[in-house]
């Protein structure tokens, strides 16, 4: 039962909630997620952690950069089954659509050149 209450936790979030739902579109950085949801890097790099250890994400280091995308399920069927249903949640939610649809013009070294 620990496993089931663990993603369900990860998922009662609307930030995680929205993380998911963009990672659907696309593999993302942490600066490329937090300049989506205008959040502070430590507040996203939190959410992804227990969004990980849920079973939700998983990421992958390629030279500087740590990518996030949506776990294969292998961890937990539970987080396998949530992430199935989730493809068919939300998406007719306003907030979800313009979020992935700016989502969609973030680019990580326009971020690098800003800061």
């Amino acid at each position: 039962m620990k496993e089931f209450i663990r993603v369900m936790k990860a998922v009662s979030d609307p930030t995680r909630v929205k993380i998911l739902k963009i990672l659907e579109k696309r593999m993302m950085c942490v600066c490329e997620l937090q300049t989506a949801l205008g959040a502070a890097q430590s507040t996203t790099s939190k959410h992804l952690k227990i969004m990980e250890d849920a079973g939700l994400v998983s990421s992958h280091k390629d030279g500087l950069w740590v990518n996030y995308t949506l776990a294969d399920g292998r961890q937990s069927p539970f987080a396998a089954s949530l992430l199935g249903n989730l493809r068919h949640w939300l998406n007719d939610e306003a907030e979800i659509s313009e979020l992935v649809e700016r989502t969609a013009r973030i680019d990580r070294f326009e971020i690098l050149n800003r800061n």
